[in-house]
Order: structure tokens, then C-alpha cells, then sequence
């Protein structure tokens, strides 16, 4: 437990050291983003499914392409791609917007978890994720580590352990806290230096940022736009459910074993009505270019088919995925499919070439190095 305990100090402090200086909690959280221990078999650990060197997803193989992860028992493959977890902290409270008529934030594609602490606390207990039968098991892996312990008294109180929910409560604040620090969201791309004067873009870049941005010719601003063209802080969606014709990932579905619709928001208990069937949450498209597979399932394995995919809907030329140069399949859930946001001009191969340009300048300094040349 000893060497275990160094391991992960040494990893909090060369991680930390990348960054600004974290705070007692930060801290703890990083230390517990880190520990494997906290699964049922002792091999997984928040940051085997969100990999801080590969811009917080799963980059794992798991013989699926990363389109879901593998759970802790090494068998359990889940119906959804890991999220990257950079920017998450920005997505509002799950709530009912009565004025759009749209639900809107939480965290996971379906809004389940209404915070980002409520998300940290999912996996753990997740039988096909971490695999932990209780809390309190939980709890009593943290007590096995004389840090965790430690820290947990000093930061929440020496009677934090007399109560496992309470305990159990703390731990998710602290991962909670450790997700909400600049680690996870630095502006620092292209992109961002652009809009400081630090970066000219080049013609492809500009041309599709052009076409991003204007509503006459694209519909990306529809959905991937909150604050506004060339707005600072910018995160690039407006975190509501869409359901944009995704098709069933069959590969997937062939390796998991599982046979049913995924019904997306309407899987969430906090929604009951239909019409949200097959929605899912709008994801950031920052570092969108470093963390393919693409789509909630993973259906899609290169970002330029994700655009060709769009542009179908306007452009009766483009009929074939051009990952295996077959006809688009039929969309899983073909109720409530967001057609007037998909509306949009037919897009020239140029164009389609200059959106994928422009969403690697959205790549944070760090990641910049995984884009593909």
C-alpha cells in the first residue's frame, strides 16, 4: 500500500506541476482521480476512461476502436462512448428550459447526472464500469490508503468516516473539485490565441471558421454556439439534446451483446415524455479533433465523416459514408429528428475540408500534437 501510495503522490505531483498550484481538495481529488484501487478488481481508475494525456477519453482499444469502454471485470463493454471530461464544468445544471422547450446540461449524452459531482459518483458503483457493490465498499478502500485518510479528516472533518453516505458525498466533491481546475479547461488553442493576436490563421482555418460561424451557409452555430462569433471562453455548445439521425453502432452492438434502441434522453428518469427519444446531449467541440470515435456510440471514426454526415442532410450528392463506402444507414431512433437545425446550404468538398481545419485550431496547446497531419 506504501509504494502505491508514493506512486500516486509522484503522478499528482508531476501532473500538478504542469499547472497552476491546487488547492488541499484538488489535491485529494487528483490523487483519488488516480486510484485504481477504488474498482472492484483494483485496475481501473477515473483516468482509465477520461486519459489526461489524450484529452480525458478513453483511448483504450478494448477491440471495439475506443467506441465504449471496458469495465473493470475486463468483459463489460458499455453502448456509449467515455465523453472527454475537458470543458465539463461549464455544462449548467440538468434543467427544463420552458422558454425553448428543451432540456438542457447535467452531465453523460443523457443528462443524467444533473451536476458534475453527481457524475463522479456514478462510476464507481456501476456494474459494468468500476463494478463496486456499495458506498460503503468504497469507502472502505479509501480508508486503506493512510493519504486518503488523512486528507479526508483534515479537509471534511476527523468524524468524516462515522458516516459512509456522508463520506461517500465528500469523495465525489473532491473529484468534483479536482474536474473544475484549469487542468481540464485552459482556452489556450489556436484558436483562442487567434482571438488574442497570437496566432494568424491560415486560409483553410479562416474559411472555416467563416463557414462555422454564419448561419446562411452552415448550421453548426445552431447547436455549437453559445456566447457568440469570436467571443473569449467560448465552449461550442449550447449543452441541449438533439437527435440528429445517428445510426446504430452494429459493430458495437455485435460486441457487447446488447439488442435494443438506445433511447438517449428519454433513458434519463428525469424525462418522460417521447419526444426526447433518441436525443443526446450536445458535446464541445473542443479538442473535438483529438478525441474520435465520434457520435454517443462511436459510430463514426473520423471527424470529416461526422461533417459529410451533417451535409447529407442538404446535399442530395452525398449518399455514401465514406468509411465503408456504403449507403448511410437509417438512423436509430427516426422520431424527433432536429431537421430545421440540420437545414442548412450543400457544402462543396473545400468547405467540408475547411470546418475540419478550423476544429483542430479547437485543440488546447497540449493536445496539439495527437492532430493528424
Amino acid at each position: 500500500m506504501k509504494t502505491l501510495m508514493l506512486l500516486l503522490l509522484f503522478i499528482s505531483y508531476i501532473f500538478a506541476s504542469k499547472t497552476d498550484e491546487l488547492t488541499r481538495e484538488e489535491q485529494l481529488g487528483q490523487s483519488l482521480f488516480f486510484d485504481k484501487s477504488l474498482s472492484l478488481n483494483a485496475n481501473q481508475s477515473c483516468a482509465t476512461c477520461h486519459n489526461p494525456e489524450k484529452a480525458f477519453i478513453d483511448d483504450r482499444d478494448n477491440k471495439v476502436l475506443s467506441m465504449a469502454s471496458l469495465g473493470d471485470d475486463l468483459k463489460s463493454l458499455g453502448d456509449r462512448q467515455a465523453p472527454s471530461l475537458t470543458y465539463a464544468k461549464y455544462s449548467p445544471k440538468f434543467h427544463y428550459d420552458e422558454k425553448k422547450k428543451e432540456f438542457i446540461g447535467g452531465q453523460f449524452w443523457d443528462g443524467r447526472a444533473s451536476t458534475l459531482q453527481e457524475q463522479a459518483g456514478g462510476p464507481f458503483l456501476n456494474p459494468i464500469e468500476m463494478n463496486m457493490p456499495s458506498k460503503k465498499a468504497v469507502i472502505e478502500r479509501i480508508k486503506l490508503n493512510d493519504y486518503h485518510v488523512n486528507e479526508f479528516k483534515t479537509i471534511y472533518g476527523n468524524e468524516i468516516f462515522h458516516n459512509d453516505e456522508k463520506a461517500y458525498e465528500s469523495l465525489t466533491k473532491a473529484i468534483e473539485s479536482f474536474e473544475k481546475t484549469k487542468q481540464f479547461s485552459t482556452f489556450d488553442s489556436k484558436y483562442d490565441r487567434f482571438l488574442k493576436g497570437e496566432y494568424d490563421l491560415t486560409v483553410l482555418e479562416d474559411l472555416g471558421r467563416t463557414i462555422f460561424f454564419s448561419n446562411n451557409n452552415n448550421s453548426c452555430a445552431s447547436c455549437h454556439v453559445l456566447k457568440g462569433e469570436d467571443k473569449l471562453y467560448e465552449t461550442f455548445t449550447n449543452y441541449e439534446f438533439h437527435n440528429i439521425g445517428t445510426p446504430e453502432n452494429r459493430f458495437l452492438r455485435a460486441k457487447n451483446g446488447i439488442n435494443k434502441i438506445d433511447e438517449g434522453l428519454l433513458a434519463n428518469e428525469k424525462v418522460n415524455n417521447k419526444v426526447h427519444k433518441g436525443k443526446y446531449k450536445v458535446p464541445t467541440l473542443r479538442n473535438v479533433a483529438v478525441t474520435a470515435p465520434y457520435m454517443h456510440n462511436g459510430v463514426f471514426q473520423e471527424l470529416k465523416t461526422v461533417v459529410e454526415f451533417y451535409d447529407k442532410y442538404n446535399n442530395q450528392n452525398r449518399t455514401i459514408n465514406p468509411e465503408t463506402n456504403k449507403p448511410w444507414q437509417e438512423p436509430e431512433v427516426k422520431e424527433n429528428i432536429s431537421i430545421d437545425d440540420l437545414k442548412a446550404k450543400r457544402l462543396s468538398d473545400r468547405k467540408i475540408e475547411a470546418l475540419v481545419a478550423f476544429m483542430k485550431i479547437l485543440t488546447d496547446k497540449r493536445y496539439e500534437h495527437l492532430i493528424e497531419k
